[in-house]
């Protein structure tokens, strides 16, 4: 029996013992994973700090991304030449100049199943290069057509390989159209220079045949049937002389001189120049002078020929049996400090829808005529600070007024 104890007691020792035992690697078990846990919780803080790091770097990176391809698609769109972007022979990218210049309908889409077919021609065409090339375009039947210069720029990718090719697009109809201006601009200048350096050669032996002709004049006074023909040997040399004239004035002005000149003197000496082309056509010319004696600053030679311009001017508008009458009176309104003069005829009057062209250089409505002489007469007339006006009536006649301050004794 106390062996039987004593044996009981033993193993409840050892129960104990395996039972403390047991509860320490518990323990250490239970730290072990507690410690564990801790270090868990505190990798996953770690990590969910670097993913929202990285969550706002990425973020920040996309709205960078995005406020990059918004500027230069502002850029883009604010570019005042046309750019058209190609991959793989397909329309990528069209800017809203180039949709402009080429006429693309706005409703159109990049990315869509056709291309609009102006940039289909544009495809069509061959040889762009980065030295650009002039393309004709025509909007459509009946509208204007534009030039474009196109440049091709080709697009590589990382592997060096052609991936794509880049348009740009000028609209160079002004550039063209100013070169073809300074082109035609050049062709009248040479023209001008041509016509000056003839009239130059052919005045001065023009002078000697007037010269002689005045005095065949003089010398067949007497002689009804052989004066005919002298007045239109003289009518036909004092035409050429008018034409020749004008072109010296038209295209080679100096600075007029400009001294006293008696203005009634001046006038009665254009009408007598003017009656060999008078009897020539049939026609009469007269002198009506209400003022009398009268001085103006002026270059006698170019006014004189101011007047001649009108009065064949006058000469063309009338046939056989017509009168011109020049007039030289005051104006109402300054009577003593402005005299005018009138060329007045009575021909077939000028149109109301030409009466603004009339002294443009090269507008006529007379076949031969070059379009010199009103032009010249409005030249005069403001070297002189004289007025020039003109009023008209369509088969009744034509009244021509230049208006000249009076030249004082005492200035």
């Amino acid at each position: 029996m106390r062996r039987n104890t004593a044996s009981q007691g033993k193993t409840d020792n050892q129960a104990r013992k395996f039972l403390a035992q047991a509860f320490v690697s518990f323990t250490q078990a239970a730290g072990s994973l507690e410690k564990s846990y801790g270090q868990l919780q505190a990798e996953v803080t770690r990590l969910r700090d670097e993913l929202e790091r990285a969550n706002c770097e990425l973020a920040a990176s996309l709205e960078e991304n995005a406020q990059v391809r918004r500027f230069l698609a502002g850029v883009l769109e604010g570019l005042p030449c046309g750019v058209l972007a190609l991959a793989g022979g397909e329309l990528r990218l069209a800017n809203p100049e180039a949709g402009r210049l080429l006429g693309i309908d706005p409703e159109w889409r990049v990315g869509g199943e056709t291309l609009p077919e102006p940039v289909g021609r544009l495809l069509e065409a061959e040889g762009f290069s980065s030295d650009g090339r002039l393309w004709e375009y025509a909007l459509g039947e009946g509208e204007a057509g534009r030039t474009l210069a196109v440049t091709a720029t080709e697009v590589a990718g990382v592997d060096g390989k052609v991936r794509g090719q880049i348009l740009i697009l000028r609209d160079v109809s002004d550039e063209k159209r100013l070169a073809a201006e300074r082109e035609a601009a050049r062709r009248v200048q040479a023209l001008a220079e041509i016509s000056t350096l003839l009239a130059h050669e052919i005045r001065n032996p023009l002078g000697s045949l007037e010269l002689f002709a005045g005095l065949i004049a003089d010398s067949t006074a007497a002689m009804p049937d052989v004066r005919q023909w002298v007045d239109h040997l003289q009518a036909g040399l004092r035409g050429l002389s008018a034409t020749v004239n004008n072109v010296l004035q038209f295209h080679s002005q100096p600075s007029p001189q400009l001294f006293p000149t008696a203005l009634d003197r001046l006038l009665r000496e254009t009408v007598e120049f003017l009656r060999p082309l008078a009897r020539q056509r049939g026609l009469q010319v007269s002198l009506i002078n209400r003022v009398g004696p009268v001085r103006i600053a002026a270059d006698p030679h170019r006014l004189r020929q101011a007047f001649f311009n009108l009065a064949l001017n006058a000469f063309r508008a009338m046939s056989k049996g017509g009168a011109l009458y020049l007039r030289l009176d005051w104006t109402a309104k300054a009577e003593g400090s402005r005299v005018q003069v009138e060329v007045e005829d009575n021909g077939i009057g000028i149109a109301a829808e030409d009466l603004g062209n009339i002294f443009e250089a090269g507008f006529t409505r007379q076949a031969g005529s070059p379009g010199l002489g009103l032009a010249v007469v409005r030249t005069v007339a403001e070297q002189h600070r004289a007025q020039l006006a003109v009023r008209s009536v369509v088969n009744r006649g034509s009244t021509f007024t230049l208006t000249f301050p009076v030249l004082r004794e005492e200035a």
